[in-house]
């Protein structure tokens, strides 16, 4: 039996700073928000709201486009992720489900991504605002959210706030392309 006390070696005793500390909701969102695949939805998301809107469309209508349309994309990505991931990868072997899990996790910001501008489009849906309000709204949201986006990254790897500024006008511009697209499309 080994020793738990202070007579037990390193390798059997397990000190608290050898646990991981329960990531804060901050640090989650942070890792599963601020990613590739969160400035690929808000994109996504934005470019079915022009698609769907263009055509004098409903919020409702378009909501739904968005949301079936994201969940498709998320549902490849989860299974690309899966596949690219499974078997030998990283110098060593992932099993199905570790890959499964991993696809999951990066994944996630996909979804997330679309949850604010769906629910402008619902406030349009729900006659709190007019339709054309609600998909405009959607489309500039969109716009500060890649914006955020940016600015988060940036910040995250130390740059200069110039940098940072930079780098989220950079990502918001994706937006600003939707807009433009909307306005001729309109």
């Amino acid at each position: 039996m080994s020793a738990v006390g202070p007579e037990a070696s390193g390798s059997e005793r397990k000190r608290a700073s050898d646990v991981p500390a329960p990531a804060s909701p901050a640090e989650v969102l942070r890792t599963s928000f601020v990613t590739e695949e969160s400035v690929y939805g808000v994109i996504l998301v934005s470019g079915m709201i022009v698609v769907a809107g263009g055509h004098g469309e409903s919020s409702w209508r378009v909501f739904w486009t968005v949301v079936l349309t994201v969940l498709v994309f998320w549902a490849a990505h989860v299974y690309a992720g899966t596949v690219a991931h499974h078997g030998f990868d990283d110098h060593r072997m992932v099993s199905l489900g570790e890959a499964f899990r991993g696809a999951l996790r990066r994944s996630f910001g996909m979804l997330v991504a679309a949850l604010i501008p769906s629910s402008i489009l619902l406030l349009g849906a729900a006659r709190v605002v007019p339709d054309i309000w609600a998909i405009w709204t959607a489309l500039w949201v969109g716009v500060i959210v890649l914006a955020v986006l940016g600015f988060i990254a940036f910040r995250r790897r130390g740059s200069s706030l110039l940098v940072q500024v930079a780098g989220a006008l950079g990502t918001a511009a994706f937006g600003f392309a939707m807009i433009l697209l909307k306005a001729i499309v309109h």
